[in-house]
């Protein structure tokens, strides 16, 4: 029986060569590609978020782990989507209009991703025009907003206006997040949640799928 506990000890540690070498001697042996997601991967990044949470990891060690993943589901999406096996849901993300810092909002796809979301990333300075259009064509189940401009603070109400006005507000839930961003603030707008943290992203997207 093949020992897979070095694949999750890889993604902990950020080590994605690994991490991919590891994948593919698995799924050459026979392993179900689930049980490697489920068992080993998302077992793995719980872990990486609770260091973050602890102070025990920062952003370089959250990238690191997150890029391993990322390796490693690249050689399993293929399989699961073959295998019909659904994602838990599908997740727009993006950083608003005007703002193009990235770092927050790719730990944020990476977490959701390994947490079987299936992820469409919009990339950054994204108008709110392309998260309705996200919305109608790849019916996603969750819009995920980040900013880290107290400048482009306002593209976030400023989309979820636009989502109102394309009648999809009420499809989807949206989510936000970035350094300036508060609890009160996404009260404010009429956000369905607000993420501290990229550790705590899986969370926040369960909780308001409910």
């Amino acid at each position: 029986m093949l020992d897979l506990q070095p694949l999750h000890d890889a993604i902990l540690n950020g080590d994605a060569k690994t991490a991919k070498a590891l994948t593919e001697q698995a799924l050459a042996a026979g392993v179900a590609p689930l049980k490697l997601v489920q068992d080993y991967m998302v077992p793995a990044m719980g872990e990486v978020g609770r260091r973050f949470e602890c102070n025990e990891y920062f952003v370089p060690e959250l990238l690191l782990a997150a890029r391993a993943m990322k390796g490693a589901l690249e050689l399993i999406r293929p399989l699961l989507t073959a295998s019909g096996v659904q994602p838990v849901g599908r997740v727009a993300v993006g950083t608003v209009k005007g703002d193009l810092h990235d770092i927050g909002k790719n730990l944020v796809a990476a977490m959701l991703e390994g947490g079987g979301y299936e992820v469409i990333d919009l990339g950054v300075n994204v108008a709110p025009e392309q998260f309705v259009a996200a919305v109608k064509e790849k019916h996603v189940h969750i819009v995920a907003l980040s900013a880290l401009l107290t400048t482009t603070m306002p593209s976030m109400k400023t989309t979820i206006e636009a989502l109102k006005q394309a009648g999809v507000r009420d499809q989807v839930k949206v989510v936000i997040g970035g350094a300036p961003i508060t609890q009160r603030y996404a009260d404010e707008i009429g956000a369905d949640g607000y993420g501290e943290s990229a550790a705590g992203a899986v969370a926040l997207a369960k909780q308001v799928m409910g």
